[in-house]
């Protein structure tokens, strides 16, 4: 995830423009609603110095005193604190319907654009860093929104409002209180700034500990098998410390700031009674009573007290911004580009049985639309004709992987690759479905250039069974529906007999309808990968993409699932990746590949005579059998 600087100008306006969409009345509310709670608070303290000088003083000098007036007085105050207490309420309540309204709006629009984003994001940043920012970042972003912004606002509104009345009350105590604020200040600046940047890298550290932990729960067989324990624990432990050391530091300056602004107020406090004293005996200020004396304790104490809790919800918030930093990164990540216009849509044949028309309805029978330059459309039949023509690729500039790749697939015809790993295998077929994009050469697909077609069309158009499966919480019925939402039950149950799979799935506890999570953990490699043959068998495509669709079944299985995947791609162009060189023999054409050539092509039987490398990888795998 980007570890930049947090530009807090531009989190700050793109949080409020969330707070402004759908929220600004209630935000409106909720500033009015802490204005009242902050002027009846402050009302309470200007209240004491009119309930001693007005009423207390005097009754206590009287013989009969009538305490009528007094108890009138405190019923005022007693009603101008509920108001208070019910408008602190109010805007509490108000922020929590906020905050979780505008938390909602932005896990959707973070979900909704990564869904946009390109493979290679995934393919570079790790798993558990970008779960990171949907738990902890947004949580933090949560907790700002719902309890340090009213908080934050609450005492800047009290700070104002005491700040007016302590002018109205005594311009000389208003400058001991200045004085005493100014070191408060002093103190926040520093301690405040730099707790802030520990709290930032304490939000990244988090994100590099989910990652890893992630990682580790992934490749716990792997870990156990090699006895990686105690090299797995030492890279956590180093991982752990640095967020723990960042953590630490953050809160070190956090914790001790509080406890120094609330003896500074009390100090302040101190000065203040001395002063307020001095000044009444001294007969420097004629104005001041007891009475405001009293006041502007209180007022002292309302106007330093917001200044402490600020200083408190600093950390938070800057916390809380550095997570709203890694979200705001995540959804700037650039989308998949798609300059393509090709559409795919259903097709019949006209009444001359001869032209293609689009229709709305189902009819089995695709076709790409391609734009013509004087805005009709031609409709070219989906066949499933795929050429490379001198195709060069490099993940990272500089690293070609690929070298002049031209092959073609005919209509129907299986294509096999084998060679070694990192041979370039895989890479192929993810140029087919143009996760990525090549840097030199061209892809034709039915005579059309993959880059004019839009990727969700030619993705659809293309069936694809990879060697790690995913399976998703939900059925068995569920997860086979995966490759086309409106399948039937019948047609779901025909693809799993057609994948040889509907066998195993009818001994299952409740049948197609048993429930599976944690990828499938109740099955067994196998039958997951049985699952996700009958997947795309389902989605019916033209085009067949298996990438070692068969390396987690046992050769016993393997000779089952075999018929079921000769009949799926029975009629269908067919790219298979496999390792073991008996699932390939009748195949079309056979490349082989090294370092990212093809060096030999031809069927099983050519290669075989031209005693070459697939040669040597026949027959070597037969001498291991």
């Amino acid at each position: 995830m980007n570890k930049a600087p947090v530009n807090r100008k531009h989190v700050v306006g793109r949080l409020l423009s969330y707070v402004g969409r759908g929220y600004l009345a209630l935000f409106v509310v909720v500033i009015l609603c802490i204005l009242v709670s902050a002027v009846a608070s402050v009302s309470g303290s200007l209240f004491l110095g009119t309930l001693i000088d007005n009423y207390i003083v005097p009754l206590a000098a009287m013989a009969n005193p009538d305490f009528s007036g007094l108890l009138r007085v405190i019923l005022m105050m007693a009603c101008l604190y509920l108001v208070g207490a019910l408008c602190a309420f109010a805007y509490n309540r108000i922020m929590v319907t906020i905050s979780q309204g505008v938390q909602k709006r932005i896990r959707d629009d973070l979900f909704g654009h990564m869904q946009t984003l390109p493979i290679k994001y995934f393919d570079t940043h790790a798993h558990g860093d970008v779960m990171s920012v949907y738990s902890n970042d947004v949580d933090t972003l949560r907790q700002m929104l719902s309890q340090s912004i009213p908080q934050v606002i609450n005492s800047a509104m009290m700070i104002l409002v005491t700040f007016v009345s302590m002018l109205a009350t005594n311009l000389l105590l208003t400058g001991v209180v200045i004085l005493c604020i100014i070191v408060m200040l002093l103190v926040t600046k520093f301690l405040a700034g730099r707790s802030g940047r520990y709290f930032v890298q304490q939000q990244v550290k988090l994100g590099d500990l989910n990652g890893y932990i992630e990682e580790m729960i992934n490749g716990q067989k792997v870990v156990k098998v090699f006895c990686h324990e105690e090299e797995a624990q030492e890279g956590f432990d180093k991982v752990n410390d640095a967020l723990c050391e960042s953590a630490d530091k953050a809160n070190k300056y956090a914790n001790i700031l509080m406890p120094i602004l609330i003896n500074i107020g009390n100090v302040q406090y101190v000065i203040v009674a001395m002063a307020g004293g001095a000044l009444a005996l001294g007969g420097i200020d004629a104005g001041i009573t007891l009475g405001t004396i009293a006041t502007f304790l209180q007022l002292s104490k309302s106007f330093s007290n917001p200044i402490s809790q600020i200083s408190q919800q600093f950390n938070s918030v800057v916390m809380a911004l550095a997570g709203a930093q890694r979200i705001f990164n995540l959804m700037d990540e650039p989308s998949e580009e798609d300059h393509g216009t090709v559409t795919l849509v259903n097709v019949s044949y006209d009444k001359d049985g001869q032209t293609l028309v689009e229709t709305r309805e189902h009819t089995n029978l695709w076709a790409w639309k391609v734009p013509q330059a004087d805005g009709s459309f031609q409709y070219v039949k989906l066949a499933g004709d795929v050429r490379f023509d001198h195709v060069d690729f490099a993940y990272e500039e500089g690293k070609t992987i690929l070298h002049d790749i031209s092959l073609f697939a005919k209509p129907g015809q299986k294509l096999a690759f084998v060679g070694a790993t990192g041979a370039g295998k895989t890479t192929i077929t993810n140029l087919i479905n143009r996760f990525y994009d090549i840097a030199d050469g061209k892809i034709h697909y039915d005579g059309i250039s993959i880059n004019d077609i839009k990727k969700p069309d030619l993705r659809r158009s293309l069936g694809i069974v990879l060697q790690d499966t995913n399976l998703f919480t939900g059925t068995v019925r569920e997860n086979i529906r995966y490759g086309n939402l409106d399948a039937t039950d019948e047609e779901v149950e025909a693809a799993a007999v057609l994948a040889n799979a509907d066998d195993f799935i009818r001994r299952l506890p409740q049948g197609y309808d048993t429930m599976l999570t944690g990828n499938g953990a109740n099955l067994s490699q196998g039958q997951r990968q049985l699952i996700a043959i009958a997947r795309a068998a389902v989605a019916d495509p033209p085009v067949m993409i298996l990438d070692e669709a068969t390396s987690s079944i046992d050769t016993r299985t393997e000779a089952i699932v075999q018929r079921g995947m000769d009949a799926l791609m029975s009629g269908r162009t067919v790219f298979v990746i496999a390792h073991r060189l008996s699932t390939v023999r009748n195949s079309d054409a056979i490349m082989v590949l090294d370092h990212g050539r093809i060096v030999e092509r031809g069927d099983h039987e050519d290669l075989i005579q031209q005693h070459g490398i697939y040669y040597q990888l026949y027959t070597g795998a037969f001498e291991l059998e």
